[in-house]
């Protein structure tokens, strides 16, 4: 099978189990900016010096397989999608990125108001990320104001993962003596 289905020549594209929707699809948006965050964070993690750093990132980018598979389904096929035993994402999975959270603010990291970008290749990176989680939440937000979201989980993760993420680029700066440059 080619990747080169031609199906969405029309300007549509198939959500998981084939419902056609335009390619601007609030869903689809959704989908779209959570796979451009998993690409960012992809960059990030081989940039980032520290095992902490790149084990973590891996882990979230598993969740977000995840969370993009979840975002991918019609609501009115959600109860299929999980009777076939795929995950979602789950309170668990939120409380991880808490305690990686609590974990960093422990290590008296350097940050005062606004953080400026670029400090370091690897917190740009991060930084980068960040922003493109927050346009995956604003993205989800918007799926769920119109129901069209059942997990309100997902929103909660990806907040946080948005508030690690910026604390993830101040750990590294702050490791690299490059906090506040």
């Amino acid at each position: 099978m080619s990747i080169t289905t031609k199906t969405g020549d029309d300007g549509t594209t198939a959500l998981m189990y084939g419902r056609r929707v335009p390619k601007n699809h609030p869903r689809i948006e959704a989908c779209g900016a959570v796979d451009e965050l998993n690409a960012a964070l992809g960059v990030a993690r081989p940039s980032a010096e520290h095992d902490f750093v790149r084990g973590n990132l891996l882990a979230i980018q598993k969740d977000l397989i995840v969370l993009m598979g979840e975002v991918s389904v019609a609501t009115e096929d959600l109860p299929r999608y999980t009777k076939e035993g795929y995950s979602l994402i789950t309170p668990e999975m939120t409380a991880k990125l808490d305690v990686l959270v609590r974990e960093i603010e422990a290590q008296n990291i350097s940050f005062k108001g606004w953080a400026t970008p670029g400090a370091t290749a690897a917190s740009a990176a991060l930084d980068m990320a960040r922003t493109i989680c927050r346009r995956a939440e604003r993205r989800v937000c918007g799926l769920k104001e119109t129901g069209e979201l059942r997990n309100a989980e997902i929103v909660i993760y990806l907040n946080r993962l948005s508030d690690l993420l910026w604390l993830f680029a101040r750990w590294v700066e702050t490791k690299a003596g490059a906090a506040g440059k």
